[in-house]
């Protein structure tokens, strides 16, 4: 296997792990009432059973407040499938790792700002602010290997600069 092809392989693990993570946390956004029902039921905090009741009465009087999060989990979607561009075309598509690195930072002055203005406690913010800060790990991760790919030279000759040719699947 050449440089480039393992290179090529590590990018796309890389770029799984990350997907996996984001689809994930898109797809919990979805049952929250009974997520709730479960974290609550292991864990006796005070926050939680707030946020569990809150939800309920939600779900029950107000269930159209919860079809905002229904948008948050499928804006989780989308943007996963913005990065199957960087499967396919890493070299090509690497503004899609640095538009979701920046993401990753604005999620810090969004916790910081919103989550007092809502209500919520520090420790909730530190926890969400988290999600940026291990979120944009792989993705500092990837952009270094796809830089590293764009340095290397051409796997065939003839090839344009920079692509990666796709393997048929």
């Amino acid at each position: 296997m050449s440089e480039r092809s393992a290179l090529l392989r590590r990018i796309r693990a890389w770029l799984a792990l990350f997907l996996v993570c984001l689809v994930l946390s898109g797809l919990t956004a979805f049952p929250l009432v009974s997520e709730l029902h479960w974290a609550n039921a292991l864990v006796d905090n005070e926050w939680l059973r707030r946020v569990g009741d809150g939800l309920e009465r939600a779900d029950s009087e107000y269930p159209f407040l919860l079809y905002g999060t229904d948008w948050l989990a499928f804006a989780h979607l989308v943007i996963a499938v913005f990065f199957y561009g960087v499967h396919r075309d890493p070299v090509r598509n690497v503004w899609i790792v640095e538009a979701g690195t920046i993401a990753c930072a604005g999620i810090i002055p969004l916790a910081l700002i919103c989550g007092p203005i809502r209500g919520i406690p520090v420790w909730w913010s530190v926890i969400d602010m988290s999600f940026g800060v291990f979120g944009v790990i792989p993705l500092l991760v990837l952009r270094r290997m796809i830089k590293r790919l764009e340095a290397m030279p051409d796997a065939e000759p003839g090839a344009a600069p920079g692509v990666v040719p796709v393997p048929a699947t």
